[in-house]
C-alpha cells in the first residue's frame, strides 16, 4: 500500500512522529512517503496516490494546522483512509471525524498504524478503561457507538530505529544558538508518557500516569544516523527525561563515550530536578547544555491547582542547583490564567530578574495563555468548570475571559514586533515590563551566553 505520513508543526524539529511509524510500515513492505508541512509544500500527487493518509498531532498548534489541511486532502483523494494519531488526536476525536478522519489513534500509535495498513480495524479500548472526558470527546456526535471511540493504546512496543528517509534534511530545522556558529540539531525520544498527572498537561489524559521507554540501542542508533547527517546537538523530546533516570543516564553516558563533542538538552520537572539532584553533575559532564522545565508559575496557589508538586521555593532551589552543576535552566511558564493578577504577573517578572534568568526564558513564555482542551484534567475542578464558556472547536479549547486579556494580547504583539526587530531577550524583557506597568528599570547584569534553540514555542 502507498502510505502518506504528514506533520504540520513540531516546534522546528525533524518529526520523530513520522520517522518512527515509517520504519514500522516500511518493514511491512509498504511504500511510505513523509511530508513535513512546516517546511515543505503538500504534493497533490502524493495525496492522490495514497491509500492511507495519516496526520501526526502531538500538540495543539499542529492539530489546528492539520484541521485546515484534512478537508483539502479529502477533496483530493476521496478513497484513502484518513487517520489522525498522537496526543491531541483522541481528545479531539469528534471534531477530527467531522473533518473527515476515519481512524483516531492515541498513545503508542505505531502498531495501530500497522494494523490500519493491513486493513484491520484496531480494537477500541473498553468503555470502562476510558476517562469520562475522553469518552465525551470521542463519542460526541449523534449516532456514535463504541466502535467509533478512539483507540488509546498503552501496550508495550518493540520500537524500531526511526527511518528518516524522505524527510527534509536537518539543516532546514531549528538551530542551536549561543555557542558561536549556529549548530545543526537532531531530535529523538528515549521515552513516552509520564508518571505524573499535572492537570493542564496533554500527556496526562492519554497516558494516565503510564511511562514507556524506547530501547537504549534504538535511541543510540537513531542518534548515530542524525550525527552522520550533520547534527552536533540532540534534543531529547521525552516529557520528562528523569521519569526513568537510570534509562536516560545510561543513554547519555554511552553517547559521551561514542561522541565526546556531542551536546544535548532534556526536559525535566522541577520536582525531579530536586529529587535526583545527585545526577545533575552527570548530565553536565556528558554534554547537557540546558534543561527545559515546565515551572508554569511562581504562585503557590496556582501550582497547587495545576498539581505540579513543586512550590515557588522549589523553583528557586532548582535554579540554584542547576546553575551550581553547570547547567542552564530554561523554565517555561503559564503566566496568563483565570487566576492571574497584575501584581502576580509583575511578581513573576521581578523574580526572573532577581534570579538572573532573563536570558534563560524565551520571551513567548511571558505571554502564554492557558489552554483548556477537551479531556483536560482541569475539568475535574468545579471552580474551573464554573469559569469556562462553551468549547470552541476551531480553537480546540474551552473559552474563558479575564481582565488581563488585553495585556496578554498586547505582550504577544510586542514580542512579534521585537522578533521582527531582532531584539535581544533582555531588550524584550524590559519592553514587556514597561507594558506591565513597571516604572523602574531592571538592572540586568550581563551574563555568559545561554544556549538555546531558535524555535522557542512550547505548545
Amino acid at each position: 500500500m502507498r502510505i502518506l505520513l504528514l506533520a504540520t508543526y513540531e516546534m522546528g524539529r525533524q518529526p520523530f512522529g513520522l520517522a518512527s511509524p515509517a520504519a514500522w510500515l516500511r518493514e511491512e513492505g509498504h511504500q511510505v512517503a513523509c511530508a513535513d508541512l512546516a517546511v515543505e509544500r503538500l504534493d497533490p500527487e502524493a495525496v492522490e496516490r495514497a491509500g492511507l493518509i495519516a496526520f501526526h498531532l502531538p500538540m495543539h498548534t499542529a492539530t489546528r494546522l492539520a484541521a485546515r489541511v484534512i478537508p483539502r486532502v479529502r477533496e483530493w483523494n476521496r478513497q484513502a483512509r484518513i487517520c489522525c494519531y498522537g496526543l491531541y488526536a483522541p481528545v479531539n476525536a469528534g471534531y477530527l471525524r467531522g473533518l473527515g478522519a476515519e481512524a483516531i489513534l492515541g498513545g503508542e500509535f505505531e502498531h495501530g498504524l500497522v494494523k490500519l495498513a493491513r486493513g484491520e480495524r484496531p480494537r477500541p479500548m473498553s468503555a470502562g478503561a476510558r476517562r469520562p472526558e475522553l469518552a465525551a470527546a470521542g463519542a460526541s456526535r449523534p449516532g456514535e457507538t463504541l466502535e467509533h471511540v478512539p483507540l488509546i493504546s498503552l501496550e508495550r512496543q518493540r520500537f524500531r530505529t526511526p527511518d528518516r528517509n524522505g524527510l527534509p534534511p536537518l539543516e532546514r530545522y531549528a538551530r542551536l544558538l549561543g555557542r558561536g556558529e549556529p549548530q545543526v540539531v537532531g531530535y529523538t525520544e528515549a521515552s513516552r508518557g509520564c508518571r505524573h498527572l499535572c492537570r493542564h498537561c496533554p500527556v496526562a489524559p492519554v497516558y494516565q500516569g503510564a511511562f514507556r521507554i524506547v530501547a537504549r540501542e534504538v535511541v543510540l542508533e537513531d542518534i548515530r544516523r542524525q550525527v552522520a547527517a550533520g547534527a552536533s546537538h540532540i534534543t531529547f523530546g521525552d516529557p520528562d527525561f528523569f521519569n526513568g533516570p537510570g534509562h536516560g543516564l545510561a543513554i547519555v553516558e554511552a553517547l559521551q563515550r561514542e561522541f565526546p563533542g556531542l551536546t544535548y538538552d532534556v526536559t525535566i520537572k522541577i520536582e525531579h530536578l530536586l529529587r535526583h539532584r545527585r545526577h545533575l553533575a552527570a548530565l553536565a559532564r556528558t554534554g547537557c547544555l540546558f534543561v527545559t522545565s515546565a515551572a508554569e508559575s511562581v504562585d503557590d496557589r496556582l501550582l497547587e491547582r495545576l498539581e505540579k508538586h513543586h512550590t515557588r521555593a522549589d523553583f528557586i532551589e532548582a535554579v540554584r542547583i542547576t546553575r551550581e552543576a553547570g547547567l542552564a535552566l530554561a523554565p517555561t511558564f503559564l503566566p496568563f490564567t483565570p487566576w492571574t493578577t497584575l501584581a502576580g504577573y509583575r511578581d513573576l517578572l521581578g523574580l526572573l530578574a532577581e534570579l538572573e534568568l532573563v536570558e534563560n526564558v524565551a520571551p513567548i513564555q511571558l505571554a502564554i495563555r492557558l489552554l483548556v482542551p477537551a479531556g483536560s484534567r482541569l475539568l475535574e475542578l468545579e471552580e474551573v468548570r464554573a469559569l469556562l464558556g462553551p468549547f470552541d472547536e476551531q480553537a480546540l479549547s474551552y473559552r474563558w475571559t479575564h481582565p488581563l486579556d488585553n495585556l496578554c494580547y498586547s505582550i504577544q504583539e510586542l514580542i512579534r514586533e521585537q522578533e521582527r526587530r531582532k531584539a535581544t531577550r533582555a531588550e524584550t524583557f524590559v519592553a514587556i515590563s514597561k507594558l506591565a506597568g513597571f516604572e523602574e528599570d531592571f538592572d540586568l547584569l550581563p551574563r555568559a551566553a545561554i544556549p538555546y534553540l531558535n524555535e522557542p514555542w512550547y505548545c
